[in-house]
């Protein structure tokens, strides 16, 4: 977000940042300095802005300089300064002489995590934190379109959601905003404690548990273990707002203290539900409680890191406050309308984006609006004006062809919403996948039973590429062999779905370059084209490649990741 003209940061001084990460406070001996300043002008003087690329130094900002892979910022420091800085972070092994005020710090990515952690100490405002397997930005859109009908909302970049995002995200809050929304990504525990120690949300919305990031948490209990470390920094008075269609979400009863709410399509507050979770929560305190014990001894994990007892052991909570849909009808790529049914009455809207799952993000949003104040046509307003960004199922209408790019990321349960939002379309329904990372051992047969579920949708032409790309490939074959046995060429089943009248085509590609130089040259009027992989794979390229093809068109949707 473009930070002129905005307010200073409260209480943002140097000697204040200098505290607030441990660091040492050094000026030059020769003045002026080289952003024109004397030591005399910092007594009072306040950053302005916070920064990481020192092409977006301005006056008065501080720069935080990484070391990258590829590039140490550090060497970039006295640019930084002649464009205005304030002051620049430096890493201790790594000062230099300063050409201006510098805070020297042991760790640049620790000092930005306490720099945002005591930023947001200085504000009043709510925060709400968005986490998820799948689903976090596309909510994160919708919860925001809901929240700006009546505030002023800053809400996360694109994606910028991991322990550089997140808290730089956090330092760009400033007066004139009323709420912040802000997503909360992970790969690994001990992640969402760090992050949630700064954002210190006061409505936490949990989207499911799923499938990403198994190769360094192992199984979904152990997701749900990372997911839920944010209970232990809730914000007094906090909400927890829960995917209650997801299986190990719907038995949660107590999140710190915190209120706690389920949206979904099957959302069920009957005794009977209460008992029969009364079962699955025994169940899985075991199932948690011993993958723990496994994490800590592998990972070197003190005691107390996550504890999951305050929000598994207790049953007090069994009455569930509860916002669900029906009525759901798919409109095609106009999106999908639903009754909503909120505590606070029913209301019908149509969400502009396709896919069930978009009701999902609709539901979770209502609870937000609603813990917020907002009144139902302010909600309706909201949910029937939402929209998405680059990247995550953002649909764009190319002279005659249809493409919807998801590329910049993928786990199974995305890539199975992504699959039945292409089998509604009209036309010919292509799939151009990549592989999906981070899945450990289990990941060859989830790209098999991938492309198990692009023949079972009906889809009528597949590209896979990359190392697990054939694996793909494979199980579309396999499956659509099957089916042509059978004499099945259905696309699914409901309204908008109809009869593939010849067996799917499949093409296996080595890599992405390969995949372009056939793809191209087969896409033609009247084509819906879904690209999506994993954000390794680089399909972006794809997706530029088709744009310069047949133009770059206009656009509207929704993502999953």
């Amino acid at each position: 977000m473009d930070q002129r003209g905005e307010s200073k940061m409260k209480n943002m001084t140097l000697a204040n940042i200098a505290a607030a990460c441990g660091g040492e406070l050094i000026f030059p001996a020769e003045e002026p300095y080289a952003n024109g300043r004397v030591k005399a002008d910092y007594e009072r003087l306040t950053i302005a802005g916070v920064v990481t690329d020192n092409r977006q130094v301005e006056r008065d900002f501080l720069f935080i300089p990484f070391v990258g892979e590829k590039v140490d910022a550090h060497r970039f420091i006295p640019q930084a300064f002649e464009q205005g800085a304030a002051c620049s972070l430096s890493e201790e092994d790594l000062m230099t002489d300063p050409v201006g005020p510098c805070i020297r710090v042991e760790s640049s990515q620790r000092a930005l995590m306490d720099i945002a952690a005591y930023y947001r100490r200085q504000l009043k405002l709510p925060l709400v934190g968005i986490i998820g397997s799948v689903g976090k930005t596309s909510t994160k859109e919708m919860v925001a379109s809901v929240l700006s009908q009546h505030y002023s909302v800053l809400k996360t970049e694109g994606n910028f959601n991991n322990e550089i995002g997140m808290p730089m995200t956090v330092l760009k809050i400033r007066d004139h905003h009323q709420v912040a929304v802000v997503e909360m990504g992970i790969d690994n525990f001990g992640q969402m404690s760090a992050l949630a120690a700064v954002a210190r949300p006061n409505i936490v919305v949990i989207t499911n548990i799923g499938e990403a990031h198994l190769e360094f948490m192992k199984t979904r209990d152990g997701i749900l273990a990372s997911k839920t470390e944010v209970f232990d920094y809730l914000a007094d008075g906090a909400s927890v707002i829960l995917n209650g269609d997801d299986d190990h979400l719907n038995c949660i009863r107590r999140a710190g203290g915190a209120r706690i709410i389920f949206y979904g399509l099957g959302v069920d507050s009957s005794a009977a539900a209460r008992e029969k979770d009364k079962d699955k929560l025994a169940r899985l305190n075991g199932q948690i409680a011993e993958h723990l014990a496994k994490a800590k001894d592998r990972d070197g994990l003190a005691d107390g890191c996550f504890d999951m007892s305050a929000a598994y052991t207790d049953q007090e909570r069994l009455a569930r406050e509860t916002y669900r849909a029906e009525n759901l009808s798919a409109l095609g790529m106009d999106g999908v309308s639903a009754s909503f049914i909120t505590p606070e009455g029913d209301f019908e809207a149509v969400i502009p984006i396709p896919g069930e799952h978009n009701v999902y993000n609709a539901l979770a949003a209502a609870a937000v609006g609603q813990s917020l104040g907002l009144d139902l046509d302010e909600i309706k307003a909201g949910m029937e004006t939402a929209s998405t960004i680059s990247g995550r199922a953002h649909f764009l209408h190319l002279g005659g062809l249809t493409l919807i790019d998801d590329c910049y990321n993928a786990n199974p349960s995305s890539m199975r919403a992504s699959l039945a939002v292409l089998a509604r379309a009209k036309g010919r329904r292509i799939a151009v996948l990549g592989d999906m990372g981070e899945l450990g051992e289990n990941a060859p047969a989830m790209h098999y039973e991938l492309g198990e579920r692009a023949a079972e949708e009906g889809i009528d032409m597949l590209y896979a590429a990359g190392a697990l790309g054939r694996e793909i490939a494979r199980g579309a074959s396999d499956a659509s062999l099957n089916r042509r046995e059978e004499g099945a060429f259905f696309a699914g089943e409901g309204e908008g779905v109809h009869r593939r009248e010849k067996p799917m085509e499949i093409y296996a590609c080595p890599d992405r370059d390969a995949l372009l130089a056939d793809l191209l040259g087969r896409l033609k009027e009247g084509d819906t084209v879904l690209v999506k992989a994993s954000h390794f794979m680089g399909f972006e390229e794809v997706v530029k490649a088709i744009q310069e093809s047949y133009g770059k068109g206009d656009a509207h949707g929704g993502d999953k990741e």
